[in-house]
């Protein structure tokens, strides 16, 4: 439809890069620029290097420890059968795959390894009536416990330190790029306000300068147009 005004569009973005360019030869390319793409592939190459053999390290270091946890606990742990001296609470909504989860803090009564019989607080399933029997792991104490950690568990948490501290070395390489491309870019930043500093008085005049100078080229202008219409009219 004649008249109808087309929608603003988006301003172009910046053209993109040809790959390697700060390795390609550019009259603009700065030395800055060249130095800043040699230290990320470095820290890239670190990364890739030292990444692994850190997450290998602290794994290892990792399943050796949780393994002597695991033993300590094995050894100091034990399970045994706990009587409930009075009933458990009961879950709102019985029957459901949330009460099969939930576990409720009752007082339990308990034999230890040297035949003491004490009490003590175990999670146990709700509903439980007093005097129900269910099986409770205590540690040497005779106080309730979590079951000792199984091979599955102690690969999972090395795993996880080794993921971690593969991370970190990522992470690390990734912050030591971006300080050192901030100082790069200050330093730019820097070596332009000195070049400018030197070359702004060759290219900017006083702003009385330009309106005087604009007035009297316009008063010109004005008096050659009056002097070629008085010409053509005689």
């Amino acid at each position: 439809m004649a008249g109808t005004v087309p929608a603003p569009q988006p301003p172009p973005g910046p053209p993109p890069r040809p790959l390697f360019w700060p390795w390609r030869p550019n009259p603009l390319r700065r030395r800055t620029d060249t130095a800043r793409a040699w230290l990320g592939l470095g820290v890239l190459l670190a990364v890739l290097a030292v990444a692994p053999l850190a997450g290998a390290l602290v794994g290892d270091a990792a399943h050796r420890h949780y393994q002597d946890v695991a033993r300590h606990q094995q050894q100091t742990r034990h399970l045994t059968d706990a009587t409930l001296l009075h009933d458990a609470p009961r879950h709102p909504e019985p029957g459901s795959d949330e009460e099969k989860k939930t576990r409720y803090p009752v007082e339990v009564r308990v034999v230890t390894r040297e035949g003491r019989t004490r009490t003590t607080r175990a999670e146990v399933p709700p509903g439980l009536t007093a005097d129900s029997v269910v099986g409770v792991w205590i540690d040497s104490d005779g106080e309730a416990t979590d079951a000792p950690l199984t091979g599955k568990e102690v690969s999972s948490r090395a795993a996880g330190w080794a993921l971690l501290s593969a991370i970190g070395v990522a992470l690390a390489g990734a912050a030591v790029h971006a300080v050192t491309g901030f100082v790069l870019h200050r330093r730019n930043l820097a070596r332009w306000a000195a070049a400018w500093a030197e070359t702004a008085p060759r290219w900017t005049t006083p702003t009385d300068t330009k309106l005087s100078s604009a007035f009297d080229r316009s008063s010109m202008r004005r008096q050659a147009t009056c002097h070629c219409i008085a010409a053509q009219q005689s």
